[in-house]
């Protein structure tokens, strides 16, 4: 195990034999890191939290620390984060509340550029990319693929759909659409599907001109149902536009369009 004489670990900590943890780190009990992680430097992670396997973060993130939520109470809550992350510099992730289930949630293979803020109880999926000073409120969900882009706020209890991409800069205060893309004129409006990074995805031609026609619809029609029927009736029916009328019908915030 490569722990530096200047790091701090406790030893209730777990940290696996071949993890590495750097300079000036502060590992706190009920710490779990897994194998091949490695803290370069300055880093500080408190528990309790569980990291799991080959994950790199740079120096002077803050991992696990207590939410800024008024309302918590000091209440027993986790953070939670999977394996093959990035996490950058001064990115911060805090632990959950009661009132939000008690956990903060990050997946697997995502990158958290420099500065951004994972809230309380947010649950961040697979392949995520939150660009620089992005910050979710306490409650988002970020879907599977989504892009959050530099010095994008997401206010809490919104959803980001999966491959899904916010321009930068804006600030969103509804869900947005799976496989949209939205950026802002005064608001944050949707334009059109995210086309480039679906064909990334390997996503059919003919499954983005659906959910393209779908968007269509929504943006036209006066009202929601009228819109969900006419793209059950006119649309080519799939599981991305199963899941797209799935995610608008359970829009609790409304959605961006």
């Amino acid at each position: 195990m490569a722990i530096h004489a200047t790091a701090i670990v406790d030893p209730a900590a777990h940290v696996d034999a071949s993890a590495s943890i750097g300079p000036f780190c502060v590992v706190g009990a009920r710490v779990s890191i897994g194998a091949r992680t490695v803290l370069k430097g300055h880093n500080f992670v408190e528990g309790p939290t569980t990291i799991g396997e080959d994950n790199l973060f740079y120096p002077f993130s803050s991992i696990g620390v207590a939410s800024q939520d008024l309302k918590y109470q000091g209440e027993d809550a986790e953070t939670i984060i999977g394996s093959h992350n990035l996490i950058r510099e001064f990115v911060t992730v805090h632990r959950g509340t009661r009132g939000g289930g008690a956990v903060t949630r990050v997946g697997d293979h995502n990158l958290l550029m420099a500065y951004a803020h994972v809230a309380h109880d947010c649950q961040v999926g697979n392949h995520v990319v939150l660009g620089h000073g992005a910050t979710l409120g306490g409650h988002v969900a970020i879907g599977d693929h989504a892009r959050v882009s530099a010095f994008v706020g997401v206010h809490q209890f919104c959803r980001v759909g999966a491959s899904s991409i916010i321009g930068g800069y804006v600030v969103i205060t509804r869900d947005v659409m799976p496989f949209a893309m939205v950026s802002e004129e005064r608001e944050a409006k949707m334009y059109r599907a995210n086309s480039v990074g679906l064909e990334r995805r390997g996503f059919a031609p003919e499954a983005i001109e659906a959910i393209n026609k779908a968007f269509r619809i929504l943006r036209t029609e006066g009202q929601l149902a009228a819109a969900i029927e006419r793209i059950r009736a006119e649309v080519p029916q799939s599981s991305e536009i199963d899941q797209l009328i799935e995610f608008i019908e359970r829009s609790e915030r409304g959605f961006i369009k």
